[in-house]
């Protein structure tokens, strides 16, 4: 199959804060250091602990702060006062607390982001409060000038409550390694000498043989040396039928066994197992994500180049003008605390916050912002089929009569009496729709199993046989056409005393949703495209059904990879959307990836964003709500640091000589003025939210 796609370096542009080692590492799916996954959502968690204690013990300090202080006395026309000639003192000593202990982490950010050459938001709020702070300092025991005091306290709650929310707001480090690992049995049966014993994985070598019973995972890589059942292997080849394995045919690990019991013996174990493979190319495809740095971040490093430079190029024009040094000071404070605007630290994580909340509610789980944002880049979709755009069972599909003394539900009713003793996986599909229909079932006698064709018994004083379309054909029984739709589909025969009494189809059908969302996608310009493991026929006819630009079958984790690699390195911003084992080194490395909510946890943990209520058209919702939410990003920014453009000017006194000057009490009055803006704007991305 051709492609032709432009070329584009941009791509993998998934979101990584590398602004400081210890506090700011909590954007990305997650990280893989070797020292297991468990670990670092532990440290994630930890952090947002952190952040809340310190939030909750700075508000407290903060109130006898904002009521100490003069500046806030003076604005608001209160008088307040505990010791009045030591207020000051105790002033110093609850803001010292705030500043040392409300304002650790971005103190030490300062640290991390400066060793690695990164001024971002953390040396901006650092630099903001220590100004305030040593400035403020200053003028307790003796300069002349006012506190900055209560600025400071307001600007490390809202910096702290702004952290808060984002670490909250996205999921941290993904523990997907730590649940594939978990798939894995960790004991095997090992048969020696005609007797079992239970072993670790870990001992067993290549030759020896396990014994596998029905129901459990099979522990090892390696190749059936007695007994035959069905494996179904959905979840790691994306086969939407168990697949029959007998003597000298290979079983992967994790897997799990049918009604028979297998003896094994091993190939493959440890790091050499397929599903230790997948798991590397999941840790490879994580790492490689989140490269970029956050926009709040580069707007942070030049608004941290602009308050240092405008700072000390106040402090010196005034010096060199000639003006007072404590005025010249009292210029270059206002000028850097008004450069650090409260608004920046909220302008992302209440954005964030709103739409992760109102998407959850709408069955969008967003577990990387970046991603979510991305959407509005997404050139061409990849859907795994079995699960995704299908239902992932095999159903029925159609049942019909093919003889005129029989009526379709007696055909389902006579099956039914079979299939209920039968062990093959289209039985349990011929139940759940007897099931369904609330139909009974007569009892059967003489049940026998029709070796590789079907089953035999006898139904009320009937032979009744459920036989596949070859016994039919041996028999020279012409099947009508109407027995037959598309080769997505298995049918099955029920023969009564030798005639041809009417058909089964069962599929794995392909959801409702499926057929909308394709067509919302289309509309949008994207291209589609389906990779499955199913078989050629199966896919070939699904594809053909939803009208999608293309398909590729009997595709393999690491080549579901390759093939999203190739339409990346093609220019395409690619989105993959996926529900097993088998999609998850694609989801992982993906632009965008999609998990659906009724796959295996390993999907959704690799995954940016999940679909819970598992329904395709929501993935049109989600490019939308994606759309919103960056507009609404870009918005808050401009909010967050436009006043800047009026205010700094102001604040080092291009305007003195026209008597006009910005006190510290105004520019916290703008300061202020520009983070209820901010707020205010992200709350109607609600609004928005609902419109969708």
């Amino acid at each position: 199959m051709a492609h032709s796609h432009k070329d584009d370096d941009n791509r993998n542009t998934h979101n990584k804060r590398d602004n400081t080692e210890d506090h700011e590492n909590h954007d990305h799916k997650g990280d893989s250091h070797g020292g297991g996954e468990h670990d670092h959502t532990g440290h994630h968690e930890m952090m947002i602990r952190d952040f809340r204690k310190r939030f909750f013990i700075s508000v407290a300090f903060t109130i006898p702060i904002l009521l100490l202080s003069p500046m806030l006395q003076d604005l608001l026309g209160f008088e307040f006062y505990l010791f009045p000639e030591y207020d000051r003192y105790i002033l110093f000593a609850l803001s010292s607390v705030v500043y040392f202990y409300g304002g650790w982490p971005f103190l030490s950010g300062l640290v991390g982001e400066l060793k690695q050459r990164q001024p971002g938001m953390m040396t901006l709020i650092a630099v903001a409060i220590t100004v305030a702070w040593g400035y403020s300092t200053a003028t307790t025991f003796g300069v002349e000038g006012a506190t900055f005091f209560w600025e400071l306290a307001t600007l490390i709650d809202i910096m702290l409550l702004g952290h808060w929310i984002e670490m909250k707001s996205v999921l941290g480090a993904s523990r997907s390694l730590q649940k594939l690992v978990e798939m894995m049995p960790s004991e095997a049966h090992l048969l020696k000498n005609g007797d079992t014993e239970d072993v670790p994985v870990n001992k067993l070598k290549k030759d020896d043989v396990v014994v596998v019973r029905p129901g459990e995972k099979i522990p090892v890589d390696g190749i059936v040396a007695e007994g035959s059942s069905t494996v179904n292997q959905s979840m790691v080849t994306g086969e939407s039928k168990p697949v029959k394995k007998t003597e000298g045919d290979k079983v992967i690990g994790g897997t799990i066994n049918g009604n028979g019991s297998l003896q094994v013996t091993v190939e493959e174990v440890g790091e050499e197992a397929y599903l230790s493979k997948v798991i590397d190319m999941v840790r490879e495809a994580q790492s490689k994500k989140s490269k970029t740095q956050h926009l709040a971040d580069r707007i942070a490093f030049w608004l941290t180049i602009i308050a240092l430079t405008a700072g000390f190029g106040t402090l010196a024009t005034w010096l060199i003008i000639g003006q007072p040094f404590v005025f010249a000071l009292e210029r270059m404070a206002t000028v850097m605390v008004i450069t650090c605007p409260h608004a920046l630290g909220l302008a992302v994580p209440l954005v964030v916050a709103i739409s992760t909340s109102m998407a959850a509610r709408y069955g969008l789980l967003i577990r990387n912002r970046t991603a979510f944002e991305n959407t509005r880049k997404i050139s061409l979709m990849i859907f795994d089929k079995t699960g995704t755009l299908t239902k992932g069972n095999f159903a029925v599909s159609r049942f019909g009569s093919l003889h005129d003394n029989f009526d379709d539900r007696q055909i389902l009713k006579l099956a039914g009496a079979l299939e209920k003793k039968s062990e093959h996986p289209l039985a349990a599909g011929i139940m759940q729709k007897v099931k369904d229909e609330e139909i009974e079932v007569p009892e059967a006698d003489n049940f026998n199993a029709i070796s590789g064709k079907g089953v035999e018994a006898d139904v009320d004083n009937q032979k009744v046989k459920v036989v596949s379309p070859g016994f039919v054909k041996e028999k020279n029984i012409e099947i009508p056409e109407k027995a037959y739709r598309n080769e997505a589909e298995s049918v099955v025969f029920v023969m009564v005393d030798e005639e041809l009494a009417g058909f089964i189809a069962l599929a794995d059908e392909i959801r409702e949703e499926s057929f909308g969302a394709i067509k919302t996608l289309k509309e949008s310009g994207i291209k589609l495209y389906m990779i499955t493991g199913d078989n050629e026929k199966v896919a070939k006819s699904v594809s053909e059904e939803l009208g999608l630009d293309g398909y590729f079958s009997g595709m393999l984790p690491d080549q579901k990879l390759e093939k999203l690699k190739e339409f990346q390195k093609n220019g395409e911003f690619v989105a993959m959307t996926g529900d097993g084992i088998n999609d998850a080194p694609a989801l992982a490395a993906a632009d965008v990836g999609i998990a659906v909510g009724s796959g295996t946890d390993i999907a959704a943990e690799t995954a940016d964003i999940i679909l819970v209520n598992s329904n395709p058209e929501d993935i049109a919702s989600l490019i939308l709500f994606g759309k919103a939410t960056y507009r609404k990003m870009i918005q808050n920014f401009v909010w967050a640091t436009g006043y800047n453009v009026v205010a700094i000017p102001l604040a080092a006194g291009v305007l003195f000589t026209a008597g006009i000057l910005i006190s510290p009490a105004v520019g916290a009055i703008l300061m202020s003025a520009s983070t209820v803006v901010v707020a205010v704007n992200a709350q109607f991305l609600r609004r928005q939210f609902r419109d969708h």
